[in-house]
């Protein structure tokens, strides 16, 4: 559970992952002018795939969460439970287990050094994703905007 305030000050709890923490984060993305500069030219979606601590037997395998990032806006997000069928085929899959995922979001772990430690597994033009860390990291900024403590 991540606890936050809600734009009006109010107190609230978002789970990760989950509709409610996507759908903040789209609007915390569309509404964040230092998002919109850095990634400005950024043209890619992405899903994070969230495996379960667990070896996925009784959770039913992966969550997804799916958001489509262009040119400094988020144009949609929707989280998906394990075996919802309709997920697109993204640019960019980013996968770990929900723990590493809550510790990134957290600010306990480093996404760079999670990625180079294969403690998060990108897919995707490499490339294209080094050219752009900036990006990476302010994305990474924002998420930690809808996690962090109010």
């Amino acid at each position: 559970m991540v606890h936050n305030r809600s734009e009006d000050g109010i107190a609230m709890n978002l789970e990760f992952p989950s509709q409610a923490w996507v759908e903040r984060l789209v609007r915390l993305l569309n509404n964040d002018a230092r998002y919109r500069e850095i990634a400005r030219h950024w043209e890619g979606d992405l899903v994070f795939v969230i495996k379960p601590e667990s070896d996925g037997a009784v959770d039913g395998g992966p969550s997804h969460i799916y958001l489509d990032l262009w040119h400094g806006t988020c144009r949609s997000g929707k989280y998906y439970a394990p075996g919802e069928p309709g997920l697109p085929k993204p640019a960019f899959t980013m996968t770990a287990v929900l723990g590493h995922f809550q510790r990134i979001i957290g600010g306990e772990l480093d996404p760079m050094q999670a990625m180079m430690t294969r403690r998060l597994q990108v897919a995707g033009n490499m490339a294209y994703i080094l050219r752009n860390v900036p990006v990476v990291l302010d994305f990474v900024r924002c998420c930690r905007l809808v996690a962090g403590p109010g």
